[in-house]
């Protein structure tokens, strides 16, 4: 547990509109120990644990957390999470039941007992767990935004998945809401916090690399935008998996067993675009630039599924770089998944996954190494590791590396870009009015019509 203000605890209904969710506040521990101590007979045996000795965080400095929405690259993050000596998982959340029970599996063998309480609907968990602190949000796209945002109305710090909006409009609600209820907000784009790729975007941004030019963002090669619909299935039993809760805010779709085992990815409905890798890649490319003074982006239609040109008002391009699918076209700018490049009149270095150390167009640029990286996390305090950081977050209530307006930045690049190659025509969008320039129909699309009840 937290130990800040006295948590005001209010009744809640269990309506869905989450305009209806009530603030919650930190839970209250005891500050009397002495007075309590005489008061009664103490067990003959404590653990070490529960006190906090032996190098062990106790139970009242622990922070609380819950999952919701734990399969796939959730369990990863479940695993991921609960090495941290601070943090006590206490409940899960997923819609199918097989996965629910699979990540209480996991909680309860981390911690020798059966205590971790699961639940398949995100509103009786916000209504009942009090005692959490903060969650991790790994649903499918489609639930990103709305979870995040029902989580921090509810008090909840959030970890959320990427990409963390399937729209503008949701993304700004993020960052508004964050601001409102005071939340601690990170979106998961890991490799702001890894070596590498923060070596590349400390060489960029310290200008060491000169004025940047170019900067180029992998956005990889996905297979379609599909519309159509899957033919129906009969569902499962609602205590497997309930439908209308997976569908959440998205339109009917009847239900069909390949939406639930990934088959989503593809579909407009319940994803993104460009914004599938984007979501890491320009947030990574983004932070190496100055874009204080940056006012607006230009797209260049390219095609569908072809590398697109973006030019800031600063002067910069900003390449999206995407592989052909078809013949899994090798990347010039460097090799492995995720990566981001930028290139200035001192050289060029490029990172991403799978690197020992960043590609550079000249050895000595790798000088430095161990001295960039020691001055990034001395200036920013920051550890080079994502889940901490948002651990670190909570405490000191400073914002997370990939904070809210981190994460709605970078997402409205990667939503342009879409909306560009969906009306096949370049557009011009102002990044300090979110909105494009001159065409309504663009403008249109910044966001989408969600299902009642689950609406914002």
């Amino acid at each position: 547990m937290l130990t800040e203000n006295d948590k005001i605890e209010k009744k809640e209904n269990n309506s869905m509109s989450i305009d209806n969710s009530t603030t919650l506040t930190r839970r209250r521990f005891l500050t009397q120990g002495v007075m309590a101590a005489s008061a009664v007979v103490l067990p003959y045996y404590v653990p070490a644990s529960a006190l906090g000795l032996g190098g062990t965080i106790s139970p009242s400095e622990r922070i609380m957390m819950g999952g919701i929405g734990i399969g796939g690259r959730g369990s990863y993050d479940l695993g991921w999470m609960l090495n941290e000596p601070d943090v006590q998982w206490v409940a899960v959340c997923d819609v199918l039941k097989s996965r629910r029970q699979a990540a209480k599996n996991m909680v309860d063998s981390k911690y020798g007992n059966k205590d971790c309480a699961i639940y398949g609907d995100i509103r009786q968990f916000l209504a009942e767990r009090t005692d959490v602190d903060a969650v991790l949000i790994a649903t499918g796209d489609r639930w990103h935004a709305l979870a995040s945002i029902m989580a921090m109305r509810a008090g909840k710090d959030v970890y959320c998945e990427k990409p963390a909006c399937l729209t503008m409009a949701q993304g700004k609600m993020v960052v508004e809401t964050a601001r409102r209820y005071g939340r601690i907000y990170q979106t998961g784009a890991q490799r702001l916090s890894e070596g590498n790729h923060v070596f590349a975007i400390e060489m960029a941004r310290s200008g060491r690399l000169g004025q940047i030019h170019t900067a180029y963002a992998d956005i990889r090669w996905r297979d379609g935008n599909r519309h159509d619909w899957l033919p129906p299935e009969l569902e499962p039993p609602k205590d497997e998996l309930n439908w209308d809760i997976w569908l959440g805010p998205c339109p009917w779709r009847p239900y069909n067993s390949e939406y639930v085992n990934g088959g989503w990815y593809h579909f407009y409905d319940f994803a993104t675009d460009v914004a599938m890798w984007g979501a890491h890649t320009v947030a990574q490319a983004l932070a190496g630039l100055n874009m204080v003074n940056v006012s607006f982006v230009e797209f260049e239609y390219a095609g569908p599924n072809k590398t697109m040109v973006t030019r800031l008002s600063n002067g910069v391009e900003l390449v999206l770089f995407r592989v052909d699918g078809s013949v899994w076209e090798p990347c010039k700018y460097w090799h492995g998944a995720c990566g981001e490049r930028f290139d200035g009149p001192e050289g060029w270095i490029a990172a991403a996954d799978g690197y020992s150390s960043p590609d550079v167009s000249s050895p000595t640029l790798l000088r430095e190494y161990k001295k960039v990286l020691a001055d990034y996390t001395s200036r920013t305090q920051r550890p080079l590791s994502h889940a901490r950081d948002f651990f670190d977050c909570i405490r000191s209530r400073q914002p997370a590396v990939a904070n809210p307006e981190v994460m709605y930045r970078a997402m409205s690049v990667c939503l342009a870009a879409d909306i560009c190659e969906q009306l096949k025509r370049n557009l011009k969008f102002d990044l300090h009015k979110a909105e494009f320039v001159g065409d309504s129909e663009a403008n249109r699309m910044r966001s989408r019509a969600m299902r009642a009840p689950y609406t914002i």
